[in-house]
């Protein structure tokens, strides 16, 4: 059985940051050992980390950090480590610890969000590092025909993503009126768009004014953040659009909600569409990446194109007035989930290629 060591720059609630912790904590039951290795930073989803994965943060300070590479090629000596799943951006040290420690078995995993620009992303360095990957995942098949056309590695896979709904202590009491709350689960990056969802949300408070918007997602503090609340401020949004940056307690935000919206411009396959799923929230989200795989017909949630604010307003002002309509979506949504995207679907392929 193999000993795999889960890599991440950051252990932040992003998607990427989510489904390394999630593959780490099942993967306990499922191979002689489960690891995993922070290299930039800590974060929220530390306190999620199964008590039976073995930990280690880097505290990695540049990009090539002779110190930190070291370190972590010794973790993975020590403890036989047999793969190296890395994730996003993590690749990079992965890879330097393949060069000095050859026998350890590297994969990729491209999460990349911003599918919908692949002419803009770099690829001079992923090219070069991918002839020594052993395989890549990709979280939806655009970005594995981008790795065919673009990389060295030969083995490509989709490798779809999955949820898992951690059951952690009530922290986030969210604000406005119970039973009439919108949910937008997404960190504060410009590809989620929340401002064409900030323009929709304006004008349904012309009739729905009792109703909430409340978003959840890590808070970069930069330009977008700043025209983010300044929109809110300008327009007098400031009862009814909240901002609560990263938290750790998904699962009890997500009870407290009645609608999950998703206004992004470019995802793989979120995380987030399919958390909204297990919780069994109705779902009104945008047709980018992988999104459609999710929502395969209008009976499981609400699928419009992308920055049209017109339609976001008409789909949140349906479900407000539809409450039996929203029950049957959301119900049909949860048993795909469950059904499609659990762990369960993701496990045999995952230890497969582990294994071979």
């Amino acid at each position: 059985m193999s000993r795999v060591l889960q890599l991440i720059d950051s252990l932040e609630a992003g998607g990427a940051e989510r489904l390394s912790v999630s593959f780490a904590n099942i993967l306990v039951n499922e191979t002689e050992a489960s690891f995993l290795c922070a290299t930039r930073a800590e974060g929220i989803l530390k306190e999620t980390i199964n008590a039976s994965v073995g930990y280690l943060f880097l505290e990695k300070q540049s990009s090539i950090d002779i110190k930190a590479i070291l370190k972590l090629r010794k973790f993975v000596k020590q403890n036989r480590i047999s793969t190296i799943h890395a994730h996003s951006t993590s690749f990079f040290i992965a890879t330097l610890v393949k060069l000095i420690y050859p026998k350890v078995q590297l994969i990729w995993h491209d999460h990349y969000g911003q599918s919908e620009f692949l002419e803009q992303r770099p690829k001079r360095v992923l090219q070069f590092f991918s002839r020594f990957f052993s395989h890549i995942f990709c979280v939806n098949e655009t970005l594995v025909k981008w790795s065919q056309q673009n990389l060295k590695c030969k083995k490509i896979s989709y490798l779809q993503n999955f949820a898992m709904l951690i059951d952690s202590k009530k922290v986030t009491e969210l604000k406005g009126e119970k039973g009439k709350r919108i949910l937008c689960l997404a960190n504060l990056r410009p590809q989620k768009d929340h401002l064409t969802l900030l323009k929709a949300f304006k004008v349904v408070m012309k009739t729905h004014a009792d109703w909430t918007l409340h978003c959840v997602g890590k808070d970069f503090n930069d330009a977008y953040s700043s025209q983010v609340s300044q929109y809110i401020n300008d327009n007098d949004l400031d009862n009814n659009v909240y901002l609560y940056g990263s938290c750790p307690d998904i699962k009890a935000i997500l009870s407290q909600c009645d609608i999950g919206v998703l206004s992004s411009k470019s995802e793989g396959l979120p995380i987030s569409l399919l958390e909204y799923g297990l919780a069994k929230l109705p779902v009104i989200v945008t047709d980018v990446g992988d999104c459609n795989l999710i929502i395969k017909s209008d009976k499981m949630g609400c699928l419009i194109n992308s920055e049209d604010v017109e339609a976001i307003e008409n789909a949140i002002i349906t479900y407000i007035e539809n409450k039996s309509e929203r029950d049957v979506v959301s119900e049909n949504l949860h048993k795909h989930v469950l059904h499609n995207f659990s762990k369960e679907a993701v496990l045999e392929t995952l230890l497969n290629t582990y294994n071979n």
